[in-house]
């Protein structure tokens, strides 16, 4: 029985699991995720170990949440659009952390992931720097191509995001689980 073709999504994200091009770039970050990592203490946290759960899926929320409230506030209540960029600007200072903590997670997954996590790593840098972008060109009055720029950086954002999810549903990243206290036994009723 045949198979259906794959959507255009994920093909192109199996694409980026083979990729050599992508591979030579998780090379050159491995030492940087190695290096932010290194201290046990801060592994540890930006793993969500503390909290029993990976930390980054948690976070993403942070930073996509603030870009896209400003986004709606832009478009919708289009004033003078301190609220937006109040919004923009924390989502672009909640981008640091969620980075740190997904660097912890993929530094442990297998080639296709650090492949993936490659490219999800380069949309999300090219979306950092045009919301950043976009502050600058707002704080210097050209609102218009601020909004504009903030549009642009949401859509690299999700197709991310995509990538994202890709690694966590279609290859199981993180790959190592924080280990659970066991169930205390019930008695019978």
């Amino acid at each position: 029985m045949n198979r259906p073709r794959a959507v255009l999504p994920r093909r192109l994200a199996e694409k980026a699991e083979a990729s050599t091009v992508l591979g030579s770039v998780a090379d050159a970050l491995r030492p940087v995720a190695e290096l932010l990592t290194a201290p046990p203490r801060v592994r540890s946290v930006l793993r969500g170990e503390p909290l029993g759960h990976a930390l980054h899926p948690a976070l993403t929320d942070l930073p996509i949440g603030l870009w896209v409230s400003s986004s709606v506030l832009d478009l919708l209540d289009p004033d003078d659009g301190r609220a937006a960029d109040r919004l923009l600007g924390l989502g672009i200072l909640a981008a640091a952390p969620t980075a740190l903590s997904g660097l912890a997670d993929w530094r442990r997954g297998g080639e296709p992931v650090r492949r993936v996590g490659a490219a999800h790593a380069l949309l999300n840098s090219a979306a950092l720097v045009l919301y950043s972008g976009s502050w600058f060109l707002r704080r210097r009055g050209r609102r218009s191509a601020g909004v504009a720029v903030s549009l642009l950086a949401g859509g690299l954002a999700g197709v991310s995001g995509y990538l994202g999810g890709h690694m966590v549903v279609v290859l199981g990243s993180p790959h190592e689980h924080v280990d659970r206290p066991a169930a205390p036994d019930t008695p019978a009723t």
